[in-house]
């Protein structure tokens, strides 16, 4: 007789437990004093007139903090340079991993792109199709004036009658 499997039940496995993400609290104590770390970093990117104030730091995730200064560059109104710090555990050392320039809520920013067919007014199919006839009028008036006959695609020549055939009822043809 075959076996039949045991249908005991297996030891059920302990469900694995997700953590849930860190967030990051308190910015670490000797990044968040890195401001001036992070300056220097800022300035081997941009000219010192381009940076404005320090704005703040923000804590990114555990030894990773972001440091905010107010631009001064022109155009860039409410925008703000960020430069993010790391380093490593148990090391004093800072390292400057990012440099960027970032809008604020008040920043002048570009509009959404929209896609040129969805751009396209009807005004401008208009005058392209008007733009079109006249053209196509002008190449026909051409044409008219070239032939000479006033009917376009005609040639003013007449056929030589002397070498002109007939075909018959039968299909023969014949000279005349």
């Amino acid at each position: 007789m075959p076996s039949e499997p045991e249908s005991e039940p297996a030891a059920a496995a302990p469900a694995a437990r997700k953590r849930a993400p860190r967030r990051p609290g308190k910015p670490d104590a000797v990044l968040a004093d890195a401001v001036t770390e992070a300056r220097t970093g800022l300035l081997e990117v941009v000219s010192e007139d381009e940076i404005g104030n320090y704005v703040g730091a923000v804590a990114d995730a555990e030894r990773l903090v972001t440091h905010r200064f107010a631009s001064r560059r022109p155009g860039y109104g409410g925008w703000f340079w960020y430069v993010t710090v790391a380093r490593m555990p148990r090391s004093k050392k800072v390292t400057v991993s990012e440099v960027g320039l970032l809008p604020s809520n008040e920043a002048l920013l570009a509009p959404e792109w929209v896609p040129w067919s969805d751009r396209l007014r009807p005004e401008d199919i208009a005058a392209e199709e008007e733009l079109q006839a006249q053209e196509r009028a002008a190449q026909e008036q051409a044409e008219l004036e070239q032939n000479g006959d006033g009917r376009p695609g005609h040639d003013q020549t007449e056929p030589d009658q002397s070498s002109e055939q007939h075909v018959d009822a039968t299909g023969a043809e014949e000279d005349e």
